[in-house]
């Protein structure tokens, strides 16, 4: 877990990082020195409007960057380069709220019992297709089990009963989820 202090510096990092690009600044991470930052480790960035509305949201589900590096490119991303939505002006910035979530490690199910609702994230593959819904989403939506998995058959791109077949990889993890 992240203290109070290491959350809020990098929900100041997402921030500066997309303020960085939308002014043309060069952002200087090599002072921060807190070794927790600096461990390998997947993020996601999602931004909403001050209504509430997701305003874009990427992010890396392997430890593949220091934590720090991995905030600061997908909040670059889900500002500039979500598909689903146009980049984000610089009259947005000051009414976007920043949401970031650290990824655990990813557990193959081997029982859809086995997820919770609220504590888990899903990743739902087949056929070179895949969608992921952080944990957060089923709760925000007031989903069951099934309606998660459902769902995220869709955001694969999937037919929504395709989590019921053999050839059908589910996974799941969990995020520490937290927010301006």
């Amino acid at each position: 877990m992240l203290s109070h202090p290491q959350r809020s510096q990098l929900l100041r990092i997402a921030r500066q990082s997309i303020e960085a690009v939308l002014h043309r600044l060069e952002l200087d991470l090599s002072a921060i020195v807190d070794s927790e930052l600096h461990r390998p480790a997947g993020a996601f960035v999602t931004l909403h409007t001050a209504e509430g509305d997701l305003r874009g949201c990427i992010g890396t589900i392997q430890p593949v960057a220091p934590l720090v590096h991995a905030v600061a490119s997908n909040a670059v991303n889900a500002a500039f380069r979500d598909p689903r939505f146009e980049p984000l002006a610089t009259h947005e910035l000051e009414r976007i709220r920043i949401e970031i979530s650290v990824m655990s490690p990813i557990v193959e199910v081997a029982d859809v019992e086995e997820i919770i609702v609220g504590r888990d994230g899903l990743i739902i593959s087949q056929h070179g297709r895949a969608g992921l819904l952080l944990p957060q989403v089923a709760a925000e939506y007031g989903w069951d089990r099934e309606t998660f998995l459902q769902q995220t058959c869709r955001k694969a791109g999937l037919p929504l009963e395709t989590w019921r077949e053999e050839s059908c990889r589910i996974e799941r993890f969990s995020a520490e989820v937290f927010g301006e």
